[in-house]
């Protein structure tokens, strides 16, 4: 057998593959074949330069040996081609396929892997237990500190509400460093608000203060009587005040607030370790402050988009699901809000006598308030408008009563018009509505302009009503100003009601709701895909000609 003189005692394998990883695999084995096969200790089936069964590595008295196993392209040994058996030493490099394998004598830890080792502590090593530190032991250099701020992490690194945790941190500070009383304060915009006290009647130095929160700085006053910042200032002497400490709160570079704290009658005087631990305490307290207000945040902020999104089912739900069917007559709807409520309101109402109510409502504003007010809206309409027999009056009612109720800064945009199956007649109203765009089949274009103000502003408003005629195959749009405004994201230019009239020609043979697809397909490509900025809403009628 060629090869190495001596034995050579390899404890791992290590095969280099052509993606520049390495494979570590430790020797547990007396043998291992290697090849594309399954049934390989070592397979590769991926590597096209392997045979099935390619080499076996064999453990021997001698050492470790490399046998190859009549494959198709060889097996190399130091770029050698095998012919027999070769024992391994340590620099030899087997090369197989597009594979390098070598032997190492020691096993090579993965990443993260600790070993740990027979020992026993020596004389020397210096022991504690938390026990220990916690307990009554006052011969442990620094023990009252310690102790206190192991409280600290301990007693702050639990769940509570922000009230609780106020308190929890005034009660620590002041047993901390044996103050008689203290108040903590947050900062709310720029105004110092009481968040937890012990004691009442504090008088604290502005100079103090702005030294606090502007300069970052904690400050000890150890005898309030010979320092002449305080001794001149009777709220304070008059108090009695001896000793008293103000640290910030301060999470990295940033103060949240103060905690202040003295101590009366000369109680306690406070020292500069004092000092020191309440500093680093209020460090502390601040960065789980600021943790459980950013938690507190989150909460609100999942119940919040939770009750947002039940909303949202809700007001589907006041949509109509789909369009009456009607002789004569093809209608479609759609409605796609830009948040996830939104103020634009379509309907139908069908009645008896072969008619069918279509209206447009647009509430000024986004989001949850203009949601609120288009529920308020469809409440309203679904009772005035059973018997549209007059829809001047019935228009005229309904602005009163959304008067009443609309907040000053709110109005909505409203258009009502009933259709006759039969005849083709649309009589309307139009309260500041987007002029509906009536095309004729001749490719002429109709605007139903405005009749009246829009809903919500004036409680004397008057409304007309107006008719115009659909013949067979004329389609009426009626749509939201999320359509005409839609704008695109590079160049200062909005859709149009232009842009929509040439779209609605260029469609008006075919059916209402491809007609409202297309024309969403078409707001969509000149927005480039962009997200829509308000809500989208259209309503399509068409009357179908003889045979259709």
């Amino acid at each position: 057998m060629a090869g190495a003189a001596s034995r050579f005692e390899a404890r791992e394998l290590l095969i280099h593959t052509p993606d520049g990883k390495t494979r570590t695999l430790p020797l547990d084995l007396d043998s291992y074949t290697l090849g594309r096969s399954s049934g390989n200790e070592l397979c590769y089936s991926e590597d096209a330069g392997l045979s099935r069964q390619h080499l076996v590595l064999e453990k021997t008295a001698a050492g470790w040996s490399v046998r190859d196993l009549n494959s198709k392209n060889g097996t190399f040994v130091n770029g050698q081609r095998l012919s027999e058996p070769f024992l391994l030493g340590p620099a030899d490099r087997v090369a197989a396929g597009h594979l390098t394998i070598e032997f190492a004598e020691s096993v090579s830890l993965p990443a993260n892997t600790v070993v740990f080792v027979e020992g026993a502590a020596s004389a020397s090593t210096t022991v504690a237990t938390l026990q220990g530190l916690l307990g009554p032991d006052k011969e442990i250099e620094g023990a009252p500190q310690m102790r206190a701020l192991i409280r600290a992490g301990r007693e702050l690194s639990g769940n509570m509400p922000l009230t609780e945790l106020f308190n929890l941190i005034m009660n620590l500070s002041i047993d901390a460093v044996g103050a008689a009383r203290g108040v903590l304060m947050t900062l709310e915009g720029e105004d110092l608000v009481v968040r937890a006290a012990r004691g009442e009647g504090f008088h604290i130095s502005g100079a103090v203060r702005d030294r606090v929160i502007k300069e970052k700085t904690s400050l000890l006053v150890r005898d309030a009587r010979l320092d002449e910042a305080f001794a001149e200032r009777m709220s304070i002497v008059q108090q009695q005040i001896r000793s008293m400490l103000a640290v910030p709160l301060q999470t990295d570079d940033r103060v949240i607030g103060l905690i202040y704290l003295d101590s009366p009658h000369f109680v306690h005087e406070f020292t500069k370790d004092d000092l020191n631990l309440l500093t680093v305490m209020a460090n502390v307290a601040a960065i789980r402050i600021e943790h459980t207000r950013l938690a507190e945040v989150e909460a609100a902020e999942r119940l919040f988009a939770k009750e947002l999104q039940q909303a949202a089912e809700i007001q589907r739900g006041l949509l109509p699901t789909e369009a009456p069917i009607l002789p004569g007559l093809d209608l479609a709807g759609y409605n796609a809000s830009c948040r996830t409520v939104g103020g634009d309101y379509f309907d139908f109402f069908p009645y008896s006598d072969g008619r069918v109510g279509m209206l447009v409502g647009d509430v000024a504003g986004k989001g949850m308030p203009a949601a609120l007010l288009m529920s308020s809206l469809q409440a309203r309409v679904q009772v005035l408008f059973d018997d549209p027999t007059d829809l001047a009056a019935l228009v005229t009612r309904l602005n009163r009563i959304i008067v009443s109720n609309c907040p000053s800064n709110r109005f909505i945009s409203f258009f009502f018009g009933v259709l006759d199956s039969k005849t083709g007649e649309l009589a309307y109203v139009n309260a500041g509505h987007n002029p509906p765009l009536l095309m004729h089949a001749d490719g002429k274009v109709e605007k139903l302009e405005c009749t009246g103000l829009v809903l919500g502003i004036m409680a004397a408003a008057k409304y007309e009503q107006q008719t115009c005629c659909l013949e067979p195959g004329d389609v009426v749009v009626l749509f939201s100003d999320g359509v005409t405004e839609a704008c695109r994201p590079d160049i200062d230019e909005e859709f149009g009601e232009d842009r929509l009239a040439e779209t609605i020609a260029e469609l008006r043979n075919q059916s209402a709701q491809s007609i409202i697809q297309c024309i969403n397909q078409r707001v969509h490509d000149f927005t480039a895909g962009s997200p829509p900025a308000d809500d989208i809403t259209l309503v399509v009628a068409k009357r179908l000609a003889i045979g259709q």
